[in-house]
C-alpha cells in the first residue's frame, strides 16, 4: 500500500507534530521534576508533582500513540518501509518501548509521587521524578537524529528487496 502524496504529507505534518509535541511535553516534565527535585518548599513539590500528573495522564499516552501509528503509516504507506531501513526498524522499537515505559513506569512513578506528597510522605527524590524524563528525552533526541541522519543502510530485507526491483527494471528495459 502506497500513500497518495497528500496523504503522505499530511500524515508527515501529523507525525512530526505529535513528535515534537512528546518532545516538548517531556521537557516539561523534565523542569517540572527538577523543580520538584531541588527545592526544599514542599508546595512547590506539591505542584510540581501534581502539573507532572496532568501531563501524564492526560497528554503522554495519546501523543505517543499518535506518534507511534503516524510513524507506522508512514513506514508501511512509503518507500522506507517498516524492515527496509535499519533506522526506520530502530525509531519503531524504539518508539514501541517508550510508549509501553511511558504506560507502565513512567505514569505510574509521577501517580505514585502525587499520592506521597499529598498524604504529607517524603519528599521524592530525584531519581523517582527525574529518571522517566531523562530517559524519555534522550530517546526522542535520538530518533530525531537517525531520523535526520538515516544512518546504517538497509537490511537483508531491503536490500534483497532492492536487488529484485532492479532485475525487474532490467527485464523490462530488455523488452
Amino acid at each position: 500500500m502506497k500513500l497518495s502524496r497528500p496523504a503522505r504529507r499530511a500524515t508527515l505534518v501529523v507525525h512530526v507534530v505529535a513528535s515534537a509535541s512528546w518532545l516538548g511535553l517531556t521537557l516539561g516534565l523534565l523542569a517540572l521534576g527538577t523543580t520538584a527535585a531541588s527545592t526544599g518548599s514542599p508546595v512547590t513539590v506539591e505542584a510540581s508533582v501534581r502539573a507532572m500528573k496532568l501531563f501524564a495522564d492526560w497528554l503522554l499516552l495519546p501523543v505517543a500513540f499518535l506518534t507511534l501509528l503516524s510513524g507506522l503509516l508512514l513506514a508501511l504507506g512509503t518507500q522506507w518501509g517498516l524492515a527496509r531501513h535499519r533506522w526506520v526498524c530502530t525509531k519503531f522499537w524504539l518508539t514501541l518501548v517508550t510508549t509501553a515505559a511511558t504506560a507502565f513506569a513512567l505514569r505510574p512513578g509521577v501517580n505514585e509521587a502525587v499520592s506521597a506528597v499529598s498524604a504529607g510522605g517524603p519528599l521524592p527524590d530525584a531519581g523517582e521524578v527525574l529518571f522517566g524524563p531523562i530517559v524519555s528525552l534522550t530517546a526522542y533526541v535520538f530518533m530525531t537524529v537517525i531520523s535526520i541522519l538515516k544512518p546504517w543502510g538497509q537490511t537483508r530485507r531491503g536490500r534483497r528487496l532492492r536487488a529484485a526491483a532492479a532485475g525487474r527494471d532490467r527485464v523490462r528495459q530488455a523488452a
